[in-house]
């Protein structure tokens, strides 16, 4: 590196690493929710009953309520996680973080989602977002795996909602 290719901060390392944080704290928040990227979580789960989003469409695995219950089994392990300030075990199966829902669960596993989201909120602006607390991984790379693992499997929901003709939701989808 030249001393034309540096900032005036090149040599302020926690400067860098601030900006970065900051950064990163602003754009989680919107990563946990969406509405930019990708269709917000809120206007995703608008509109359906417990019928609808207990339905699983023939040629897919899930319905919406039991990818949502998966979501909720994850994001909740991660906060646990994230606020013990400890690893936790993983689940000895992929199929453990699948819990068996029903219809009659929709309110409380739609409940649960929304409360898991206002708990998250407030670890996004800490300022220990790099320090380890699952084995090797921080807290920050947790929050980012909170994000990307709901952001995918709303993308399921989505995808789910349109096979049952069921979107775009009362209020619009990601659709013009």
């Amino acid at each position: 590196m030249t001393s034309s290719d540096r900032t005036p901060d090149d040599h302020l390392p926690d400067n860098r690493s601030g900006r970065a944080q900051l950064a990163l704290a602003r754009l989680l928040p919107k990563l946990f929710r969406g509405g930019q990227a990708f269709v917000g979580v809120e206007a995703s789960l608008s509109g359906l009953d417990a019928g609808t989003a207990a339905r699983v469409p023939d040629g897919l695995p899930h319905s919406v309520l039991g990818l949502l219950a998966h979501v909720n089994w994850w994001n909740r392990w991660m906060l646990d996680t994230i606020e013990m300030g400890q690893a936790q075990p993983y689940p000895a199966h992929a199929a453990d973080t699948w819990p068996q829902v029903g219809a009659d669960d929709w309110g409380r596993v739609k409940n649960e989602f929304y409360e898991l989201l206002a708990r998250v909120d407030a670890h996004a602006s800490r300022p220990d977002l790099a320090n380890p607390v699952n084995h090797e991984e921080t807290i920050g790379e947790l929050l980012a795996d909170f994000a990307l693992h709901t952001a995918h499997h709303f993308g399921q929901i989505v995808t789910v909602r349109q096979v049952l003709g069921a979107w775009p939701p009362p209020g619009g989808g990601d659709s013009w």
